[in-house]
């Protein structure tokens, strides 16, 4: 089991949404990210090649939870999972310009 925290930025970003988009990332991030959050999935993938614009240890993972992303990366030695960054993504956005 891995555990779960979140960068300062995401209060802001999950501060943006509704009350009830807000619950469903967070449960859906406690559910997909909880166990094995380093698998790929049909929502989860690695990002290669992404310059993302904080701190963070390779590779950088992408959850899809319906038209949102969150942004994480994983430390397997620890067994910690760290959040850092939830965004919209509109149809004709690529992930390089919602980040």
């Amino acid at each position: 089991m891995y555990t779960i925290f979140y960068a300062a930025e995401v209060a802001n970003d999950l501060g943006r949404l509704r009350a009830y988009e807000r619950a469903r990332i967070l449960e859906t991030i406690e559910n997909q990210l909880r166990y094995n959050p380093s698998e790929s999935s049909r929502n989860r993938k690695i990002l290669y090649g992404l310059v993302v614009p904080w701190d963070s240890c390779e590779p950088n993972w992408e959850l899809r939870i319906g038209r949102y992303r969150v942004f994480y990366d994983v430390d397997e030695s620890a067994s910690t999972v760290c959040v850092r960054a939830v965004r919209f993504k509109p149809p004709h956005k690529t992930i390089r310009e919602i980040l």
